[in-house]
């Protein structure tokens, strides 16, 4: 009766555990490591002997970000068949890139000459930026999510002013548009630009700042000199991360016009040199239409500061007239996979022309200048002066502002 039971233990082990049935074939991991070369690349390590040659050496592993269903991937490690082996295999970050503070759970699959195959046990690679010495400040905000942002340079007041404004911009967006947050964000600040560009694959001369949406984190930089900037820059992204959060699905995406108009929209007042531009493009009927806002912005800081403006204002248009619930119930339907237009028409009874029209109409025009003739020849002068140090300040505020057109990151 014991023996029986033994065997019958023995089956169900052999079934259900193959890592037993192969460590008694003679399979035996002896070390295995991974090396983090952050941001270019990881190579994962592993030794192993057999009685017998090992043939195959293969390592899976799961990326830790939104998905739409679970993903096992798959490397093949080089090695020469050999009863005592060590193989690697390298993740080249040219092709796939991740964020800093990327976490990626593996496991080893070895195999011999008899057919016997060892699985190890899964371990977990945090992929950091080891290259400056992080602090961190966590925050968990009232809906229940967690906060954590981390610096390097600048005391700890530079870090709480910076969280404070992450909290309250949280607390704004649930206020006036009713998302939350739902996944645990990790903000990353850069003391420069060139820091940030530094931990990056082929970054843009531009850019300023990343939001990398499928692994909830934002990499940007701040300097303690800029502090003003960065609080509502970080503002501007962090919606960006919770807006996405709320409305992940497989089936469909925000408009661009929506996604940075509720950014732009919860980082307060427009700025002036944002609505300077939406001034003068309704002056001069130059707007630019819904439609178009649908797809990427231009490179051009011109047209890009338009855009922006005029998705704020749409933004703005649709919750002043018809309210919080009304938002909702449009990402809602986005989400669900419905077109712009449908979306639109369900929710407020007009589509994409139908919103640019109403929109339109409720523009404000700014003062027409008097003609020139009748100014004195002396304040035109002073006028032109003025002109031209206004441009130069707008330009140097668009220039501040490049970061805005930033990619972001959704998926590997």
């Amino acid at each position: 009766m014991i023996r029986r039971i033994a065997l019958i233990t023995w089956a169900i082990l052999t079934l259900l555990s193959p890592s037993l049935v192969a460590a008694e074939a003679g399979i035996t991991v002896i070390a295995s490591n991974v090396d983090v070369n952050f941001p270019s690349r990881s190579v994962f390590t592993i030794e192993a002997e057999s009685y017998v040659d090992i043939v195959d050496v293969r390592l899976y592993y799961q990326v830790d970000m939104m998905n739409y269903a679970e993903v096992v991937s798959e490397g093949w490690a080089d090695l020469t068949p050999a009863s005592k082996v060590e193989a690697n295999w390298t993740w080249d970050m040219m092709n796939a890139s991740l964020p800093p503070g990327a976490e990626v759970t593996y496991w080893w699959m070895i195999e011999d000459a008899d057919g016997n195959r060892f699985e190890t046990s899964p371990e977990i690679m945090h992929f950091d930026d080891e290259r400056y010495l992080w602090q961190s400040l966590t925050s968990t905000v009232p809906q229940g999510g967690e906060l954590t942002l981390f610096w390097y340079k600048g005391g700890d007041s530079f870090a709480r002013e910076l969280m404070d404004a992450c909290e309250k911009g949280l607390a704004r967006l649930t206020q006036d548009i009713g998302t939350y947050q739902e996944r645990p964000i990790k903000i990353y600040i850069y003391a420069s630009t060139s820091d940030l560009q530094g931990a990056m694959i082929f970054p843009q001369e531009w850019t300023g700042g990343v939001a990398f949406t499928g692994f909830s984190t934002i990499a940007i930089g701040i300097s303690p000199a800029r502090l003003d900037w960065g609080k509502r820059a970080l503002v501007h992204e962090l919606t960006h991360l919770v807006v996405h959060q709320a409305t992940f699905s497989p089936y469909g995406q925000l408009p661009i016009w929506l996604d940075e108009g509720l950014a732009m929209y919860n980082e307060g007042e427009l700025d002036s040199v944002f609505r300077y531009s939406l001034e003068e493009a309704i002056l001069e009927d130059e707007l630019i239409s819904v439609r178009s806002l649908c797809s990427p912005f231009s490179a051009y800081s011109e047209e890009a500061s338009l855009s922006y403006a005029e998705s704020y204002s749409l933004v703005e248009h649709l919750l002043d007239n018809y309210g919080q619930d009304s938002m909702l119930d449009l990402l809602a339907l986005l989400k669900q996979g419905s077109t712009y237009g449908e979306a639109l028409t369900e929710v407020y009874g007009f589509d994409m022309d139908g919103l640019d029209a109403n929109w339109r109409a409720t523009l404000a025009h700014p003062i027409v200048p008097a003609p020139r003739a009748w100014l004195h020849p002396g304040l035109i002068a002073v006028l032109a002066a003025l002109a031209t140090v206004l441009t130069l300040w707008g330009a140097l505020a668009l220039e501040e502002w490049d970061w805005r057109r930033s990619y972001r990151k959704t998926a590997m």
